[in-house]
């Protein structure tokens, strides 16, 4: 492991630029992961002992230091860094047929906020997901807004995009899995799954909500009931209370 002086470098364009992650805990779960192509850590003394001291895996990383107040004019100034960050390849996307064994994937029908993208790939890592399905078109670019939001879920949960997600969800069911969709005008409440059926859980885009080909393919469409005087919540909070609901009952 080298390490060198931060030289200049110009600022960051989430848009088109080169892909950074940061913040700790992000940049560990990106070093850990084999399949991810790493090209510079940029950190701080202090950042990279504390790297250290969690047990990453550098390998052949080209490490660069730095100070926090470079990593600001490079990530902006409301980037969460922790002294930390790390140039990469987009994390490799999987196709369906990657994964063998599906119980539990999270479908995403056009979902274009990276925030919320990425809270979404943290709770289905926390709820056990095997993958989440992001459609080709109308989906976020990898930056590392969505990774922050992920804590290092984009390294840990497959990541699968579809060019046409009706073919997808056939697909789905030929596996065997039950497609759940949301919606918050579908005449059934959600109610905990006790059975253990193999499940996707369909969430469409903010605002817009599923799109009529999707509904048409979930084989059940269900709601959030809600008894406050607010009525929607944001996709990812809605995406995690699916979750828990398609996974409390079951006991493996």
């Amino acid at each position: 492991m080298s390490r060198n002086k931060f030289p200049p470098k110009p600022k960051y364009d989430p848009d088109t630029g080169p892909v950074y992650l940061y913040g700790l805990h992000t940049v560990r779960a990106a070093l850990d992961n084999p399949q991810r192509l790493k090209k510079e850590l940029l950190v701080t003394p202090n950042a990279l002992n504390r790297l250290k001291e969690t047990g990453a895996e550098f390998g052949k990383v080209k490490v660069t230091e730095t100070n926090p107040k470079e990593l600001d004019r490079l990530l902006g100034g409301e980037a969460v860094h922790q002294g930390a960050a790390l140039e990469v390849d987009p994390v490799s996307r999987f196709g369906l047929d990657d994964i063998k064994d599906l119980k539990l994937v999270v479908v995403l029908d056009q979902l274009t906020d990276p925030h919320n993208v990425g809270a979404i790939l943290r709770t289905a890592c926390a709820f056990g997901a095997d993958a989440v399905i992001t459609t080709a078109r109308h989906s976020p670019r990898e930056t590392g807004v969505m990774a922050k939001a992920a804590s290092g879920a984009l390294d840990l949960v497959p990541m699968i995009e579809v060019r046409n997600l009706g073919d997808t969800l056939e697909k789905l069911k030929q596996r065997g899995l039950l497609v759940l969709g949301f919606d918050s005008e579908a005449e059934a409440p959600l109610r905990p799954r006790t059975d253990a059926r193999p499940m996707a859980v369909v969430m469409g885009a903010e605002g817009k909500g599923l799109r009529q080909r999707t509904r048409e393919l979930c084989d059940e469409m269900v709601r959030l009931d809600m008894p406050g005087p607010i009525k929607s919540l944001n996709v990812s909070n809605a995406a995690a209370i699916a979750l828990f609901a398609a996974t409390a009952g079951r006991t493996a």
